[in-house]
């Protein structure tokens, strides 16, 4: 696929004002419509809606010898946009469930990741390949020499 379209994520939340906290506060969305129940938020050109709702059961998956809450939503970001989230997270005094590591290292795919959960228990996943053009690779080898940094 060449064309990148919008996507549409509805998420469960307990309330309006922790939302609006944490997605326009902390990470910077700007607000589209809202009502009683529900806010559209521009997450990096996508829309995403908190709806005023009861959030499911969670459960872990490992992924490179970690383990991964699901369901979780997120972004891949390139590398200057990943760390100057990064600097808003933490100025947010944001809680990391995982801390920025590295996954895939030397390997194609390779890349940096970090799960946050947001004010309402969501779990967020924001990432930055090490090169753009392997995030759909099916290759779990190691990286050529001349893709490594």
């Amino acid at each position: 696929m060449a064309a990148i379209q919008n996507f549409h994520l509805a998420f469960p939340v307990p309330d309006l004002a922790s939302a609006r906290a944490f997605y326009t506060g902390v990470i910077g969305c700007p607000e589209g419509r809202s009502t009683d129940h529900y806010v559209d938020f521009d997450f990096y050109g996508h829309q995403i809606v908190a709806h005023l709702a009861e959030r499911p059961e969670t459960s872990e998956s490992d992924f490179d010898g970690s383990d991964v809450t699901i369901p979780h939503f997120g972004l891949n970001l390139d590398w200057d946009a990943f760390h100057a989230l990064l600097q808003r997270l933490k100025a947010g005094g944001v809680r990391f469930v995982k801390e920025p590591h590295v996954r895939l290292e030397g390997k194609v795919g390779e890349h940096i990741s970090m799960f946050v959960h947001d004010f309402s228990g969501n779990a967020l996943e924001f990432k930055a390949f090490r090169h753009q053009d392997q995030v759909f690779s099916k290759e779990l080898s190691e990286a050529p020499a001349s893709s490594r940094r």
